[in-house]
């Protein structure tokens, strides 16, 4: 059987969503009125139905996310909020607390957020049987713990393929609520990853300094989708909720023609929507927002993962100066520059500095305020202004599919409309029929006349007249005709329109672990029952209900002693050490594997790090 693959868009409100399905989305996620990781990206239930109905016409699905932590008494609010989801047409809720399993629940599909912690086979296995129907994995797996894991459970694997990453863990980050009150797991994270640190051992050495410690290349794995569908991967997440729409179109469009590509060379997947896509631009992710793009540990650890000089958008790589003048650059570029464009380059002391091109002539531009530059910096366009009209205009069309058979019968016609997935309606019309004096010129106005389908969903993909007479029809009455079988062909659509609805029974599986604590994020009672009924004998409350002294606030993959040349465990050699860290060592600010204590400084913060070789991670606590 083929297996259905789907593109996941983001929307960070409706507008994105319908141009997400405008772009190739087989599924957009969306935040909730309440209860969303991403706080400042909530819709009210009246805009979640009409993007649902709108979706749900090219067989498009709405997931919202509803993944936080919740306390007691939100728990009645969280159990009316996803009845209302499921009533306004939502496909699927994303949820992080276990608590939720627990309430009075719709036959609505459940999936299983990344803020869940997905990266072992055991995790995974046990939120298959609790009842969820799609899993979304940690972003740190590779692409064999990936492949394992897929290749052992039944239901959906998605995982991340563009967009930013979270340094720590995903559910798995308590420094946002340590240091400033504003739950990562409540959807108020502060974003302290993206910050500016100081580098420190423990004799008050600086070994980095002012340096975006913490801060991540965004991840990118378009030229690794074949590998991720052969691994089971069925559901491919563009990370987003928080990007305006350009973002969304750009980044959907470019996905879409990735996935279809590999999917027109195979019988084995099928895409999960419908609809053939025209773009009226040509997508390009280095014209979006982006830090550097990575494949992260897709294939392993590697150096090229950090974006230690900034946290902002870097955008495309357009050149180098060679030439600088009183008020004008030259760049060793065959770019075509517009006026308005912005570019960015980071300064000789390592600031991330930008302008904008006031006037551009070829590779002769020139700066509305003119930049301190030397010759050789790199450059990089982090603004397109033409590519951005582009987007702001309409950008793209998705048509479904129909093929048309026009007969006559005893007592008149019939038209019959089949759309690309197998939907039928035939209308039938009682009529005199009159005979055609120029029998060519009618049969080909009937075809011209049944083909117009305009502003609707649908283009003609073939069309068969088949009479037993020459016969002429007028213009207005092929339009009743037309018209009348578009409106049967939507309403068959809607009839048809699967919806996977899954009552959450309760279940008494094992948990893998038998003590919980407050990495479990259990933060009400609800939740607390059900890791009990699983086995766990043991459980402490979340950070949020009662915040732990002196335990790690971050655990994340990303090692800082391997990103400066000094891990013990990989053996790296210095070729792999980073351009920046090179420099700082040539400068006898470097240091070695022996150093115990380190330290990352942001004012008056101290964070010690602290190192899991074993498990390959590092490990963030607070100094109080």
């Amino acid at each position: 059987m083929e297996r259905k693959i789907e593109l996941l868009s983001p929307a960070k409100n409706m507008e994105c969503g319908i141009e997400a399905v405008n772009h190739g989305a087989d599924a957009v996620y969306i935040g909730a009125p309440k209860f969303s990781a991403r706080a400042s990206a909530s819709n009210s239930i009246q805009d979640i139905e009409k993007l649902s109905a709108y979706a749900h016409q090219f067989y498009a699905r709405t997931y919202i996310a509803l993944n936080t932590i919740i306390k007691d008494s939100e728990l009645d609010d969280v159990r009316k909020l996803i009845w209302d989801v499921y009533h306004a047409g939502a496909d699927a809720v994303i949820v992080q607390d276990m608590g939720i399993l627990q309430l009075d629940l719709p036959p609505i599909a459940l999936h299983a957020s990344t803020q869940t912690d997905n990266r072992t086979l055991e995790k995974v296995r046990f939120l298959e049987q609790a009842g969820f129907s799609q899993i979304v994995l940690a972003r740190e797996l590779s692409l064999e713990e990936i492949k394992n894991i897929a290749s052992q459970v039944k239901i959906p694997i998605e995982v991340f393929v563009h967009g930013a990453l979270c340094v720590s863990y995903s559910g798995q980050c308590y420094i946002s609520q340590a240091i400033g009150g504003r739950s990562a797991n409540r959807g108020e994270c502060a974003q302290f990853c993206r910050l500016p640190y100081d580098f420190i051992d423990g004799e008050g050495n600086t070994i980095a300094e002012n340096k975006h410690l913490l801060s991540l290349k965004d991840l990118n794995l378009s030229d690794h989708l074949a590998e991720l569908l052969d691994a089971g991967v069925s559901s491919f997440k563009i990370e987003g909720r928080l990007k305006d729409v350009d973002y969304v179109k750009n980044i959907t469009a470019f996905y879409r023609r990735k996935l279809d590509a590999i999917l027109s060379q195979s019988n084995q997947y099928k895409k999960s929507s419908s609809g053939k896509i025209t773009y009226f631009f040509e997508p390009n992710p280095e014209k979006s927002f982006h830090r550097g793009s990575s494949t992260y540990f897709l294939n392993g650890r590697n150096a090229d993962i950090t974006s230690f000089d900034t946290p902002k958008s870097t955008g495309e790589y357009v050149g180098k100066v060679t030439e600088i003048g009183k008020n004008y650059l030259v760049l060793d570029s065959s770019t075509v520059f517009h006026n308005g464009d912005g570019l960015c380059f980071t300064d000789k002391n390592g600031e991330f500095c930008g302008f904008r091109i006031n006037k551009a002539e070829a590779n002769r531009l020139y700066p509305a305020q003119m930049p301190v530059v030397e010759k050789n910096t790199t450059m990089y366009r982090n603004f397109d202004h033409v590519f951005s009209q582009q987007l702001a205009k309409k950008s793209a069309e998705r048509k479904i599919a129909v093929d048309i058979l026009f007969s006559d019968t005893e007592d008149g016609f019939s038209l019959q409309l089949k759309d690309e997935d197998g939907n039928e309606f035939t209308a039938h019309f009682s009529s005199k029929k009159e005979k055609a004096t120029n029998a060519e010129k009618a049969i080909e106005n009937i075809s011209a006349q049944l083909s117009k389908l305009g502003n609707t969903d649908f283009y003609v993909r073939s069309i068969n007249v088949n009479l037993t007479d020459n016969y002429f029809i007028p213009n207005s009455l092929l339009s009743d005709f037309r018209r009348a079988g578009i409106e049967g062909l939507i309403k068959a659509r809607e009839q048809n329109y699967h919806f996977v609805r899954t009552k959450i029974e309760p279940t008494s599986h094992e948990y893998p672990e038998k003590r919980l604590s407050y990495l479990g994020n259990v933060y009400n009672e609800k939740a607390t029952e059900f890791y009990k009924r699983h086995g766990v004998v043991s459980i402490e409350p979340a950070f949020e209900q009662k915040q732990v002294e002196s335990v790690p606030l971050m655990f994340m993959k990303h090692c800082l002693k391997y990103s400066f040349g000094c891990c013990t465990k990989m053996q790296e050699t210095r070729e792999q050490v980073n351009k920046e860290t090179r420099k700082q060592e040539n400068e006898g600010t470097g240091f070695d594997n022996k150093t115990e204590s380190l330290f990352l400084r942001y004012k008056n913060e101290l964070l010690k790090l602290e190192f899991d070789c074993k498990s390959c991670e590092m490990m963030i606590n607070r100094l109080h």
